[in-house]
């Protein structure tokens, strides 16, 4: 049996696979060239210039005709895309929104900015929001669930769309780490009322940082369009929308994506198919090649495989310190994985765990709801138990066939070594 590197053996790699940047790792002249002739043209923001390039609004057309949606808005990251949705849809103080117990701390947080409360549902296999726990976190208060696929495994939508219909709220698609997910043949981020999509470094396709806001419904869009500019509506002819600011503005904030961003983006974008298509690939290939070699290893569920885009596989392990265990050994092979959020629920963050935030009396936490929020360590205990169980290795759009052969092999080795699965 072959040595640990962790012990002093001979690593499987003796230098790291590519990084976990997927837009990134694929940037070429192609975003160089469209970025330089905004710069040429001295016009980097989008409503006006000298000699506009229209990067930001052709963008918004892509990705329209190929998500086949009906409206997109370009906005300046992921997080400011989440503050823009739940603001088109009126959510703000006296309201709680429903987020999942595994998700980035941005999900819980724009819930805030927008001064509601988020509430936190439990995952399921998927290590997505379950949907069977949706009604125990449900109350009249509630105004919205924010669905959020994690690393590139869809969300079961059709219980989540028939419990809003029957509850009557909204559903938001919060696709910042799955852009190009689908389900059931739809993409993800189109399904619900509204979707949002991040751009930003470590995100599928990247300007650095950058996001959107898609939608069906044009009253929507109106108030999307409005809250990110300012409370100004420039589209007015682009989407035939005839609303008197005398009676529809209202005061908003300041998301314009810019032309440089839009430039950058609307290249990677064109990459989206092939940066999917890779990842897939070597995902579903590695998968079956564990399977094959690692009797009883267990990757997270996913309601939809061929939705899924392949970006990390995720393995269950029987036990936290086992996960822990193989995740350090693995590494240390010069193969990348990691257990994600450090092993615990997003709730867990100190400022949401404590329900703290920058403004006065930390509102809108002293929101006097009927039945209040309260945070417990344990409240979500699926997502307690499975979040540090969860092994997550990476899928760069750029690796080899070697590259992938090398990630069987290193966890392989390390599974000999340790018989996590045993």
């Amino acid at each position: 049996m072959s040595k640990l590197a962790l012990h002093g053996g001979t690593p499987v790699r003796s230098t790291p696979l590519p990084p976990n940047y997927p837009g990134a790792v694929v940037y070429g002249k192609e975003e160089a060239e469209l970025a330089s002739k905004v710069i040429y043209a001295q016009s980097p923001f989008r409503y006006y210039g000298p000699n506009m390039q229209g990067a930001v609004e052709a963008l918004e057309n892509a990705i329209v005709q190929d998500f086949d949606a009906k409206y997109a808005l370009a906005v300046t990251s992921g997080t400011a895309a989440l503050i823009v949705a739940m603001k088109a849809l009126g959510i703000g103080y006296g309201d709680k929104v429903i987020v999942p117990a595994n998700t980035f701390i941005a999900t819980p947080g724009a819930v805030v900015c927008c001064n509601a409360v988020p509430v936190y549902c439990d995952v399921d296999d998927s290590l997505n929001l379950d949907p069977n726990d949706l009604e125990r976190v449900y109350d009249e208060d509630v105004k919205a669930i924010i669905v959020v696929p994690i690393l590139g495994n869809p969300v079961d939508m059709d219980p989540v769309m028939a419990f809003a219909k029957s509850k009557h709220i909204a559903v938001i698609e919060d696709m910042a780490q799955s852009c190009g997910v689908r389900y059931k043949g739809r993409y993800a981020g189109t399904i619900g009322d509204i979707g949002t999509f991040s751009f930003q470094m470590n995100k599928i396709v990247t300007s650095g940082e950058g996001g959107a806001v898609v939608t069906r419904d044009v009253s929507l869009l109106e108030r999307a369009i409005r809250y990110h500019d300012q409370g100004v509506l420039r589209h007015r002819t682009r989407y035939g929308i005839d609303s008197p600011d005398e009676l529809f503005a209202f005061s908003g904030q300041n998301y314009r994506m810019s032309e440089l961003a839009g430039a950058v983006m609307l290249e990677q974008w064109k990459k989206l198919p092939t940066i999917v298509g890779s990842m897939k690939t070597h995902h579903d290939r590695i998968a079956a090649e564990l399977e094959a070699e690692i009797p009883g290893i267990r990757y997270r569920a996913c309601p939809d495989p061929d939705g899924s885009i392949g970006s990390n596989l995720g393995i269950v392990f029987p036990t936290a310190a086992g996960a822990a265990s193989f995740n350090q050994a693995l590494n240390a092979e010069n193969v990348q994985s990691y257990v994600l959020y450090g092993g615990k629920p997003v709730y867990m963050n100190p400022s949401l765990f404590h329900m703290r935030s920058a403004e006065k009396n930390n509102f809108p936490y002293d929101y006097p709801f009927k039945q209040p929020v309260s945070i417990s360590e344990n409240m979500c205990p699926r997502a307690v138990d499975l979040i540090p169980r969860t092994v997550y290795i990476p899928m760069s759009p750029v690796l080899s066939d070697r590259d992938a052969a090398d990630i069987v092999e290193a966890a392989v080795k390390v599974h000999r070594a340790l018989q996590v699965f045993a």
